[in-house]
């Protein structure tokens, strides 16, 4: 075997599982085709959960490092709708950090470099065939063609991905009818002022307000994320006349063309700036019909893709954390035999729930001038203005609504751990994010007899760590690697049973009941 894990695409999702695996002691070797990073700002930024997780790992302090922003939002768009997340209190229900892909990509690729991952970048992926024991690669690289032996093979390559076609697994789902021009531009002159209002005078055009502007022929946005860039985004009817009639996706646009489009759709002349980048996209709706094959999985935008709400980030390096420990507990042998199944059961729930969301952000923002669609929208803004159903629709939109069943009965299992503050005993205080740097299980002991002693026999896999918290919501909580509450009680009475449904048998069992059994 000449690797443990092949990793095949080194966006943010596949660099972050690098990440995750070499913490687990694996070998990953990814394979990117491109010769060099990509320098286009295909996202730009991360929000909802993924920003607690990447806390736990010790890497939202490196990534939000001159961040225009990050942290809670008094506001988020569900579609056309403002969510006013300012009037919920409690704890930050949807948090941001804003980032373009470039430089995500790059950090996390220093931070999978430091970790001691390989990293083959013009290395692309021609064909591969797996067995009971493997996955063969053929690869073109710089240097020509070679084979490459692997274990697991992750397909983390995009929308198109190679490794999913090559599977054979399919990838069910629909196009949108309508074709998207994103932009972005230096804010100079006409354009900058374009922003500085809330709401502009566009000459032969009316009023450009904040969010999209619907006309007859489509809509025009215009947004800004960073100091002296706006981003402007053109929405309109794929056909002969816009030029999108193959619904390409990706495609390279021109700022003639870019310039073209916008006033096809506002009928009217549009100030741009300097063009820094310009693409053409379909949004699409797909979800791969399992995320499991044998010794193939998939993971990011190779697994499911969303129509609207910015959720293709958010959920890929979500995967890539839920499955390093699950895959490396399979490479080295303890991991329980449901374990790696389990990935593809709670990674593919939370893309369905991502589906949801999206599909009806996109319904909301699709014929914004019939009848129908005003009224659905004023419609869901109503409900909107109560607590329960915006308190609801923005956990849904931050993952925090996915949650397993818990079959220990604790409202804490299957939710990301809480970020308790915590006295150790040696008197430096710390918090539960803290502990999670390393990956590993946690088992934190807030003053429960006997809790030590039923954990030993898994010592080799999970940590224990006593502590003490003030009104903590249990006295002793099993966290997972991924931040996820395994189990939580008061008493050690089922923590053998949570232990080994998640961390396989202990080093005292001599066949799969035995310790059920004592």
């Amino acid at each position: 075997m000449d690797t443990d894990v092949v990793i095949v695409g080194a966006g943010p999702t596949g660099l972050l599982l690098a990440c995750e695996l070499r913490l687990a002691g694996l070998r990953p070797v990814v394979l990117e085709r491109r010769p060099e990073p990509s320098e286009l700002p295909k996202a730009n930024g991360l929000g909802g959960q993924i920003i607690r997780l990447l806390d736990q790992r010790g890497l939202l302090g490196r990534l939000s490092e001159g961040s225009p922003y990050s942290g809670p939002v008094p506001r988020y768009p569900f579609g056309p709708i403002p969510l006013e997340l300012s009037r919920l209190g409690g704890e930050p229900p949807f948090e941001v950090l804003v980032i373009q892909q470039p430089r995500l990509e790059r950090l996390l690729g220093e931070r999978a470099a430091e970790l001691g991952a390989e990293i083959r970048r013009g290395h692309e992926l021609t064909t591969m065939a797996q067995d009971e024991s493997g996955v063969t690669l053929a690869v073109r690289g710089p240097d020509g063609p070679y084979r490459l032996r692997a274990g697991y093979v992750v397909g983390c390559d995009g929308a198109r991905s190679p490794v999913r076609e090559q599977a054979g697994i399919g990838f069910p789902g629909t196009a949108d009818p309508d074709a998207v021009r994103i932009g972005h531009f230096r804010s100079e002159g006409a354009a900058g002022a374009l922003l500085e209002a809330p709401e502009v005078e566009v000459p032969g055009f009316g009023r450009l307000e904040p969010g999209w502007n619907h006309t007859p022929r489509g809509r025009v946005i215009v947004t800004s994320l960073h100091p002296g860039v706006h981003v402007v985004g053109i929405r309109e009817r794929r056909g002969p006349e816009s030029g999108t009639e193959d619904g390409v996706d990706g495609g390279a646009v021109s700022l003639a063309e870019f310039q073209e489009a916008a006033r096809r759709v506002l009928g009217a002349e549009l100030p741009l700036g300097e063009p820094i980048w310009m693409s053409r996209t379909v949004a699409q709706a797909r979800l791969a019909d399992r995320f499991v094959d044998g010794r193939v999985l998939l993971a990011g935008d190779a697994a499911h893709l969303f129509p609207a709400g910015g959720s293709a980030l958010n959920a890929g390096m979500t995967d890539a954390l839920n499955l390093g420990w699950k895959l490396a507990a399979r490479v080295r042998g303890w991991a329980p035999p449901d374990l790696l199944g389990s990935y593809d059961t709670e990674r593919r729930a939370a893309a369905a729930r991502a589906l949801l969301h999206t599909r009806a952000q996109a319904a909301l923002d699709r014929d914004g001038d019939s009848e129908e669609s005003a009224a659905l929208r004023e419609l869901v803004t109503e409900l909107l203005r109560f607590e329960e159903p915006l308190r609801h629709v923005a956990e849904l939109m931050s993952g925090a609504d996915v949650r397993r069943p818990a079959p220990h009965g604790h409202p804490l299992v299957g939710r990301i751990a809480p970020d308790l503050p915590l006295k150790r005993p040696s008197g430096e205080p710390s918090r539960v994010a803290e502990l999670m740097r390393t990956a590993r299980p946690v088992l934190l002991d807030l003053g429960v007899p006997g809790l030590r002693e039923a954990a030993d026999p898994w010592r080799d896999r999970v940590d224990l760590v006593p502590a003490t918290s003030p009104s903590p919501p249990a006295h002793a909580l099993l966290i997972r690697p991924d931040g996820q509450v395994a189990w939580a009680a008061d008493t050690p009475d089922t923590l053998p049973q949570a232990l080994q449904h998640w961390f396989g048998q202990s080093l005292t069992s001599t066949n799969p009941t035995a310790h059920h059994r004592a």
